[in-house]
C-alpha cells in the first residue's frame, strides 16, 4: 500500500475510533503504531519511539509534581488563603476563582488544578448562596486560558515546542506563552463576569464532602467530642471513620474509646452502632459498627486498605484538603528549583523535570506508590502512541501533500487566512478527540504550509496551541470540563454556550494577535 494513503486511512480510522468513544485512548493510540507498523510506513523503532521520546518523560514527571503540591496541602492551602478574602460577592468571586485557577493551572496542568481546586470552590458556593453551576465551568474555563502562561500549563505546550525547534524554527521559553496567555486570560475572565450570569443554568450538583469545618462538626456531633478541628484533622495527624463489614477478623474484638491498636499506631476514639454512641463504653465488635480511628496520616491510610474496615472518607482524600500537610515545604522548594531549571534553560525540560520527580520520592515528599499512581497513564500512552503518526505525516510526504492541497485551495491566500483555516480545524477537532492528539496530527502540516510559504513556523505552532486550549464546546473535549459536570449540575448542552464566546476570543488571538508577537517573517 502507498504510504501517503495507509497514513491518510490510519489517521481517518484512529478519528473515527477516538469519536466513537468505544475503544479506551490508549489502545487507540497503540493501535495507530502498531498499524503503521504493519502496513510499512515507519520500522518498529520508529513506531514506538514515543515511548522514549523526551516530551512524554517531561509529561509524566510533571504529574509527579503535580501530586506532590496537591497530597501536601500546598494547593488547598493557596486556595483557602485566596478564597478567604474574597467574600461571598459573586462578581469578586467569579474572578478571584478564574484567576486562581489560572496561575495553578500554569504549574502543574489543567486536570491538577481543577481536580484540587473543585471541592474548594463547591464549598465557598455553598457559603456564599450561589449555585455551584456559575462558578464550576468558570474554574474549567478559567483553567485553559491559564494553560497558556506557562510551558507547564499542558502538554500541548511542550508538543508544539519541540515541534518549532526540530521544524527550523525554536523552542518557546519557560515563561514566554505568558505573552499570549495573559491576554487570553483576562479576555476569558472579562466574558465570564459580563455574560456568566447570563449564559449558565443556575443549578445544585452533586455536593462533595470535603470542607474540613463542616466535616469536623459532624464528627464531633455524631461522636459526642469535644477536639477541635485542628486537633481532629491537621498537617501530621487526622481521624478517620470505619464500618465494620461482615467477615471482618475484627468481629469479636473488645474495644474501648481511648485504647489503642495492638501496634500502637492508631487510637480508637469513639465508636457508634447504628445511632446510638457507644460513649466510653466496653464493646464487643460487630459488623456495622463504627469506629472513629486518630492517628498519622500514613497509618490511617496503611490500616484502612484491608478487609478488616471499610473508610467511609479516604485518609488520602481527607489529607489533600488539610492545608500544608506534611512534605509541603519539601514540595515547594522542589518545585521552585524545577522552575528555576526550566527559565535558565540549563538543563533540558525533561531532566529538570525528572530531577524534580526523583527528589520528591528521594526525599518521600511523595511515596513510589503515589508517583506511579498520579501519572495519568492514559494521557501518556496517547501522546507516546501518537508521536509515530505525526512522524509519519511527515515522512511519507503527506503533510507535504495536504498542505500543498490546502494552498491550492486557497490561492494566493495570505498568511493570515491559511493560519484561520488551521486554527478552525484545530478547534473543531479538538473538541471531538484528545486536544494533544489533535496538535500532533495538524502541527506537521503547518510545519509543511509554513516552510512551502517560506513563512516562520513560531507563529503556526504558537496558534495551534492557542486552538487546542480552546476545548469549551462539550464535556468530553477535555477531562477538567468532565470533572465540573457532576458537581456543576451541568447538561451536555450547557457548554457551547458560554463556550462558544470564549472560542471566538481565542481564534482571534491566534490569527490577530499572535502573528504581531511572532511575526510570520522570523
Amino acid at each position: 500500500m502507498d504510504p501517503i494513503v495507509a497514513t491518510l486511512s490510519i489517521l481517518a480510522l484512529a478519528i473515527i475510533a477516538f469519536v466513537s468513544n468505544r475503544l479506551p485512548l490508549g489502545i487507540v493510540a497503540l493501535g495507530v503504531s502498531l498499524a503503521l507498523f504493519f502496513t510499512g510506513v515507519l520500522t518498529l523503532p520508529q513506531a514506538l519511539a514515543g515511548f522514549g521520546d523526551p516530551t512524554v518523560l517531561f509529561i509524566a514527571a510533571l504529574f509527579v509534581v503535580s501530586e506532590s503540591l496537591d497530597a501536601t496541602g500546598v494547593t488547598a492551602w493557596a486556595g483557602q488563603k485566596v478564597i478567604a478574602r474574597a467574600g461571598t460577592k459573586r462578581v469578586v468571586l467569579l474572578i478571584v476563582i478564574c484567576l486562581l485557577s489560572a496561575v495553578v493551572t500554569a504549574v502543574i496542568s489543567i486536570n491538577g488544578a481543577v481536580a484540587a481546586l473543585l471541592p474548594l470552590v463547591v464549598v465557598v458556593a455553598a457559603r456564599a448562596g450561589i449555585p455551584t453551576s456559575q462558578l464550576l465551568m468558570p474554574l474549567a474555563f478559567a483553567g485553559h486560558a491559564g494553560s497558556m502562561l506557562l510551558l507547564t500549563g499542558t502538554p500541548v505546550n511542550i508538543i508544539v515546542s519541540e515541534f518549532a525547534e526540530q521544524s527550523g524554527g525554536r523552542a518557546f521559553g519557560y515563561a514566554e506563552f505568558a505573552l499570549v496567555g495573559v491576554p487570553l486570560v483576562l479576555g476569558s475572565l472579562l466574558i465570564i463576569v459580563l455574560f456568566g450570569r447570563r449564559l449558565l443554568p443556575s443549578r445544585n450538583g452533586a455536593l462533595m464532602p470535603t470542607d474540613l469545618v463542616r466535616h469536623a462538626r459532624l464528627l464531633r456531633g455524631q461522636y459526642d467530642l469535644s477536639l477541635d478541628t485542628g486537633t481532629l484533622l491537621g498537617p501530621v495527624n487526622g481521624v478517620t471513620e470505619v464500618v465494620i463489614p461482615p467477615r471482618s477478623p475484627l468481629i469479636g474484638t473488645i474495644v474501648s474509646p481511648g485504647m489503642a491498636t495492638p501496634d500502637g499506631q492508631l487510637v480508637v476514639l469513639a465508636a457508634r452502632r447504628g445511632e446510638d454512641q457507644l460513649k466510653g463504653q466496653r464493646i464487643v465488635v460487630q459488623a456495622g459498627d463504627a469506629l472513629l480511628l486518630q492517628g498519622t496520616w500514613d497509618d490511617l491510610s496503611r490500616h484502612t486498605q484491608g478487609d478488616s474496615v471499610l473508610a467511609v472518607d479516604a485518609p488520602e482524600q481527607l489529607r489533600r484538603a488539610v492545608p500544608l500537610g506534611k512534605g509541603a515545604r519539601r514540595a515547594l522548594w522542589i518545585l521552585l528549583a524545577m522552575v528555576v531549571l526550566l527559565a535558565t534553560g540549563l538543563v533540558p525540560p525533561a531532566v529538570a523535570a525528572l530531577l524534580a520527580a526523583g527528589a520528591l520520592v528521594v526525599t518521600r515528599t511523595v511515596t513510589t506508590t503515589q508517583a506511579y499512581h498520579s501519572i495519568s497513564w492514559t494521557t501518556i500512552v496517547l501522546i507516546a502512541g501518537m508521536i509515530p503518526l505525526s512522524t509519519a505525516v511527515t515522512q511519507t510526504g503527506t503533510a507535504d501533500l495536504v498542505a500543498g492541497r490546502l494552498l491550492a485551495l486557497m490561492g494566493d491566500a495570505n498568511p493570515y487566512a491559511v493560519l484561520l483555516v488551521l486554527v478552525l480545524l484545530t478547534l473543531v477537532l479538538g473538541q471531538l478527540i484528545s486536544n494533544a492528539a489533535t496538535v500532533l496530527v495538524i502541527a506537521p502540516i503547518a510545519v509543511s504550509v509554513a516552510t512551502t510559504m517560506d513563512l516562520s513556523v513560531q507563529p503556526f505552532m504558537m496558534a495551534l496551541t492557542v486552538a487546542g486550549a480552546a476545548a469549551f464546546f462539550t464535556p468530553i473535549a477535555t477531562p477538567a470540563n468532565l470533572m465540573v459536570m457532576e458537581p456543576g449540575g451541568y447538561r451536555f448542552g450547557d457548554y457551547w454556550k458560554l463556550g462558544l464566546p470564549l472560542a471566538v476570543l481565542f481564534v482571534a488571538v491566534a490569527v490577530m494577535y499572535v502573528p504581531l508577537i511572532w511575526p510570520f517573517a522570523g
